[in-house]
């Protein structure tokens, strides 16, 4: 579980998990103040990885991972602090994971549907169309072959981890496990939806409404990000064309949206055209400023 400025229910969160399961909270935040308080209320059966600083998710998640693959685990589940875990979540997405080995398949990861309660429910599952998502309605016990997942809630299947890879440390935070699911599926795994398994889980910040419609919305920091690692992504060979045609039409329909509809839509829009710009000089390592 990646931590970064948490709550007290984001601590509850950890301290819940640590009675099913191993758990390992990696800490983003630069306070030393929050750190303290964070590690002094977490269970001493979790394992406390503090960063002192915003090193980033794909980080975070490479230390974790490690971690566990050091102390001999086959499987990690990943969380965001603010995601809902049950015993039944973490059991069912072993237990899926195993049988998928044990038919000799070469599965990455595997993962469940999850619903956030502010936008549209449970969200579909996606592979990825040319110039569009196709997008499947998460039913049924079989698993369902999908382009990615969202990294929390997944389970990752660590005997595949040195073939694959860490998650890029450069994209710092937006894009990190679509980029790593399709680095994956380039190498011959797969990626699979399990239907029958649900999370709660918040995407982004509050969202706006965009013609009756609700829109994910995050900071311009992380659209900064999120442009940036877009561009960087579509020079990449194992990429696919068919995410590369769909990221093309999205990117200067998001801009419209952040013009328009976002509060200080302004500042949205400078952010990423600056990504767009770092993105296509290369420069991965120029930290934003608002």
């Amino acid at each position: 579980m990646v931590f970064y400025h948490p709550d007290l229910h984001c601590i509850d969160r950890a301290n819940r998990l640590a009675t099913w399961c191993r758990c390992i909270v990696v800490d983003n935040t630069p306070d030393r103040e929050t750190r303290e308080r964070t590690e002094a209320l977490l269970d001493d059966s979790v394992v406390y990885l503090p960063n002192c600083a915003n090193a980033g998710i794909a980080t975070a998640l490479n230390q974790g991972i490690e971690r566990l693959i050091g102390d001999g685990f086959e499987f990690a589940v990943l969380f965001d602090q603010d995601s809902e875990s049950t015993l039944e979540l973490v059991s069912g997405l072993a237990a899926a994971a195993q049988e998928c080995i044990a038919r000799r398949e070469r599965v990455a990861l595997v993962g469940p549907a999850y619903e956030d309660s502010r936008l549209r429910g449970v969200a579909p599952f996606v592979r990825f169309g040319y110039f569009r998502l196709r997008r499947i309605i998460p039913t049924g016990d079989a698993p369902v072959e999908v382009d990615f997942l969202i990294s929390s809630g997944s389970c990752l299947n660590l005997a595949c981890w040195q073939e694959i890879g860490p998650m890029d440390d450069t994209l710092f935070i937006d894009l990190v496990d679509t980029e790593w699911c399709m680095r994956a599926k380039s190498r011959g795994f797969s990626v699979l939806g399990l239907p029958w398994i649900s999370m709660s889980h918040e995407l982004g910040e509050e969202p706006i409404e965009v013609f009756g419609r609700k829109y994910p919305m995050h900071s311009a920091i992380r659209h900064y990000y999120l442009f940036r690692n877009t561009i960087c992504l579509l020079k990449r060979r194992y990429v696919p064309w068919t995410w590369k045609s769909t990221e093309v039409i999205k990117l200067p329909a998001r801009l419209i949206i952040y013009a328009c509809f976002a509060p200080e839509g302004w500042a949205h829009v400078k952010m990423a055209l600056r990504g767009v710009w770092h993105g296509l000089t290369g420069r991965m390592d120029v930290p934003p400023r608002g």
